[in-house]
């Protein structure tokens, strides 16, 4: 009784596989980050030989919560748990702007991706780092002043 609509479906299956497999077809995917904390760090430009200038600040953001039973859940210690975040900036026209107005201590939104890379260090050591580069779009932007009509 289920047995043909079964292997219908399953037939059907396979040749939409196969079609898909045989042609060029690129899917999208997504990766942004959107983050709103305080500068740790004056920005820092700094330029490679031979490639375009990066304003780069790191920034913290914070998460709290409460610990306890859930009957004392109002009664229970606040923890709080600060995780920083490096912030490249390679938009010319955004990273002027980043470098010029964002100052340290200032509450501040990103947008952007996450990027992880390799570098060697002065021992040549591999090392590992992660990285919010900051959107196309004018997406630094100061919560108590707006950044957003200068970029």
């Amino acid at each position: 009784m289920f047995r043909r609509p079964v292997l219908q479906v399953f037939r059907q299956f396979v040749r939409q596989e196969s079609e898909v497999a045989s042609s060029l077809v690129l899917e999208r995917s997504l990766n942004r980050v959107q983050l709103l904390g305080r500068v740790g760090q004056d920005p820092v430009m700094r330029q490679v030989e031979g490639k375009n200038p990066v304003t780069i600040f790191s920034l913290a953001t914070n998460e709290m919560w409460r610990s306890g039973d859930n009957e004392a859940y109002q009664m229970g210690d606040v923890s709080q748990k600060t995780t920083w975040h490096r912030i490249s900036v390679f938009r010319p026209g955004l990273r002027d702007v980043a470098y010029q107005y964002v100052k340290k201590g200032a509450r501040i939104f990103v947008e952007g991706k996450v990027d992880y890379g390799e570098y060697m260090d002065k021992n040549n050591v591999r090392r590992q780092a992660t990285t919010i580069i900051a959107g196309k779009k004018p997406v630094v932007r100061s919560v108590s002043c707006s950044l957003k009509g200068l970029a």
